[in-house]
C-alpha cells in the first residue's frame, strides 16, 4: 500500500534526520527524533508535530506541506536549540529525499525561531518546512 504524501514525507524526514551526523551528535541519542517521543526520551530531542497540507496549484495531484518540527533542549541556554536548528537546516539543504509515495518538487526551510518555553527550563528551537509533493 502506498503512503499518502504526510507519512511519506514525515517517514522519509525521520530517516534522514537519523542519519545525519551533525544533527544527531547533538541529540541524547541518534533515534532522538520522534513524532510522539516517549516519556524518558532524555534531552535534547526533536519532535515533528503539526503538518499542514493543501493542494498545491499545478498540473496532476500535488500538494504543499508545511510541517513543524521543535527541538526541545534543557542545556540552560539558547546555544544548543540554536546549534540544532542549524544543523537541521544544513541536512535538509540537499534536494534529494526519497519518499515512498511521490517525489519532492521543492523542500526548505522558511523559517526558524529559538525562544524560552513557559516552563522557564526549556528552550524551544522551531523549525517550519515547505515541502511540495507530486504524487504521479
Amino acid at each position: 500500500m502506498s503512503l499518502d504524501p504526510e507519512r511519506a514525507l514525515q517517514k522519509a524526514l525521520i530517516n534522514r534526520l537519523r542519519a545525519n551526523d551533525g544533527l544527531t551528535a547533538l541529540m541524547i541519542h541518534p533515534t532522538a527524533i520522534h513524532d510522539q517521543p516517549p516519556e524518558d526520551v532524555g534531552w535534547p530531542h526533536l519532535v515533528i508535530g503539526r503538518c499542514e497540507s493543501r493542494p498545491y496549484p499545478a498540473e496532476g495531484p500535488t500538494t504543499e506541506l508545511i510541517l513543524t518540527l521543535t527541538a526541545r533542549s534543557r542545556f540552560g541556554g539558547s546555544e544548543e536549540a540554536k546549534a540544532i536548528n542549524a544543523a537541521l537546516r544544513a541536512a535538509l539543504t540537499e534536494p534529494e529525499l526519497s519518499l515512498e509515495a511521490g517525489r519532492i518538487v521543492s523542500l526548505r526551510v522558511t523559517y526558524q525561531d529559538v525562544f524560552r518555553a513557559a516552563d522557564w527550563n526549556t528552550t524551544l528551537g522551531v523549525s517550519r518546512l515547505r515541502v511540495v509533493i507530486d504524487q504521479d
